[in-house]
């Protein structure tokens, strides 16, 4: 996994505020601009994080297709599981397909969805939660890892990250709830 997922979404909109301008700075003077800058900023931040998330599924899928190439060389095995691992490969990638396309955690002043501070708050707590659930499958691909090459439980390394990304869905999907109002 890159260092990009080990940042927080915190450190990400540090990081674009940090990086203002010389005529930013000038403009933040202006009455109601700084408000307008820093919402900017963040909707940057968003952007960001979940770009740098989604380049670190894009290595998880990599490391998956390096399992199945070691575990194709039992092809009673590989049979066995090909299944199971098109599903893990098929829920990475949905996973990073939704992160990218998904709007923006702060609509803009034009927008037809307003975001609340608050409700803004909670986006950063689901992206940080992504963050965990991309350490925790990276942990759960070593294990996977080693009981292939040790002839271990493959099928229950299988399930636990399986489970693993069913859950980063659903959060991924109560973030689009709370973006779209629909949260309950």
């Amino acid at each position: 996994m890159s260092e990009k997922g080990s940042s927080s979404v915190g450190d990400m909109f540090e990081k674009i505020t940090d990086e203002q301008t010389f005529l930013g700075k000038i403009a933040s003077k202006i009455p109601g601009f700084s408000g307008y800058r820093e919402r900017e900023q963040r909707r940057d931040a968003d952007q960001l994080m979940r770009n740098a998330i989604a380049r670190d599924i894009d290595d998880l899928r990599l490391s998956l297709g390096n399992i199945q190439l070691d575990l194709n060389r039992d092809i009673m095995k590989s049979i066995e599981h090909a299944d199971s691992l098109g599903t893990v490969d098929t829920r990475l990638m949905g996973l990073a397909k939704k992160l990218r396309a998904a709007p923006v955690g702060y609509a803009g002043l034009f927008d037809p969805i307003k975001i609340k501070e608050e409700e803004l708050a909670e986006i950063y707590n689901f992206d940080n939660s992504m963050l965990n659930y991309v350490s925790a499958a990276a942990k759960q691909l070593s294990a996977l890892e080693a009981a292939v090459a040790e002839d271990g439980d493959i099928a229950g390394s299988i399930r636990a990250l399986d489970l693993t990304l069913r859950d980063a869905n659903e959060t991924f999907n109560q973030r689009q709830d709370l973006l779209s109002g629909t949260a309950g």
